[in-house]
């Protein structure tokens, strides 16, 4: 994990440095997660963040520091989201936030630390509002983007599919409206798409939008929403006899217990989605020193989680390169070097990614991952699928 290279970085020459939350003997973080609420399965984004750094103060910090990560409840709430940011902003004096997991809570606070000149650091969703460095320079984004994952599938389908008729499902959010705006980007005038539906977050069910698209002679069904609602669309499709000659499913959508499994193995097997992170659950990588390392760290800082569970691999990638940064920052920990060294990542590699996959922006775009792998499901698992694929950045 790199993790004494870490606490042995060596320290700048230059003379130090300290904005708030920085001292000699400490670095102090702010970080907020869903530990209650109907999402707060997502609260272990959290727990591992805080566990993480728990393992580098045991192995003796960043460059000498014990950081201290405080994690409050934002009930995957956006207003509690942002009272709890002011909190850690302007109560506890953190230096920077350790990016928060979803687009709704980011979005509650991004003005709030940009406005201040606080880090965001390497926050988690795909929303390609969060690239925008030339108004929000302080907010850093780091999961890939909903546009260039379907840009990306577009790609596939004209490699692929070519000339085949596309039918595209999409969750009428800001989610779904970027996946939809990538595919049309990947497929540009050479693709088709014969029909797009879309359906609300608090819809019951997809079938109709299904039986739609199923009679719009589309031959590759497309859908770019939650696993809730992709599972009930494949299990529509498969009802009704439609065999698409391909089927992709949005990342969001994929995981195996929540989204493939409940649609039913034969609606689900062949199914095509992107992927970035190694799965501690992926038999194909369970002897990869990446996974071992998770699994045993996983059971040492979080006894009692299911190490199965994807949701702190998120969380474990961002901590990884939150902790870094801090190292290459030396003695100089301001938020403006803190920024500095968020925003030069050069071909990094980091745990946890898989083979080829490296994380690189820059101050003028910070869009972190510039390709994926496509996966297809085999009935166990996600298998790769060909080469890897890149996308371009909209900024």
């Amino acid at each position: 994990m790199g993790s004494a290279a870490l606490a042995a970085t060596a320290r700048t020459v230059s003379a130090k440095a300290y904005d708030t939350g920085a001292s000699d003997s400490e670095i102090k973080l702010g970080s907020s997660a869903p530990y209650s609420g109907p999402a707060s399965a997502y609260g272990l984004y959290g727990t591992c963040q805080t566990a993480y750094f728990k393992m580098l103060n045991e192995q003796g910090g960043i460059n000498g520091r014990k950081v201290t990560v405080i994690s409050l409840d934002n009930a995957f709430s956006p207003p509690k989201a942002l009272e709890v940011t002011r909190q850690l902003v302007e109560g506890d004096k953190v230096l920077a936030i350790a990016g928060t997991l979803g687009t709704a809570a980011n979005t509650s606070m991004q003005k709030y630390l940009n406005d201040r000149k606080v880090p965001n650091l390497f926050l988690t969703s795909g929303a390609e509002r969060f690239n925008d460095p030339k108004h929000f320079p302080w907010i850093v984004p780091l999961y890939p983007t909903y546009v260039g994952q379907g840009e990306i599938f577009g790609k596939y389908i004209l490699a692929k599919h070519a000339g085949a008729k596309v039918g595209v499902l999409y969750v009428n959010d800001d989610l779904g409206k970027d996946f939809l705006k990538g595919l049309k980007k990947g497929l540009g005038e050479r693709g088709t798409i014969a029909r797009e539906v879309s359906h609300e977050f608090t819809d019951p069910s997809v079938d109709n939008q299904i039986i739609d698209l199923k009679g719009s002679g589309a031959d590759v069904l497309v859908q770019l929403t939650y696993a809730k609602f992709a599972a009930q669309g494949m299990r529509k499709a498969y009802e009704l006899g439609w065999r698409p000659a391909a089927q992709i499913l949005a990342s969001v959508a994929s995981s195996i217990s929540g989204g493939l499994v409940p649609a039913g193995i034969a609606a689900s097997k062949g199914i095509i989605t992107a992927r970035w992170e190694k799965l501690p659950n992926d038999p194909q990588t369970a002897k990869d020193p990446d996974v071992v390392d998770y699994i045993a760290f996983c059971k040492k800082y979080m006894p009692g989680v299911n190490v199965e569970d994807n949701t702190p691999v998120a969380a474990y990638i961002n901590s990884f390169l939150i902790a870094r940064v801090l190292g290459a920052c030396g003695d100089e920990l301001t938020r403006e070097n803190v920024l500095k060294q968020a925003t030069g990542l050069k071909n990094m590699a980091v745990p946890m990614l898989m083979s080829g996959i490296t994380v690189t922006n820059s101050p003028d775009d910070y869009l972190a991952f510039h390709a994926l792998q496509l996966c297809q499901f085999d009935g166990e698992k996600l298998a790769p699928l060909g080469e890897l694929i890149s996308f371009s950045s909209s900024t």
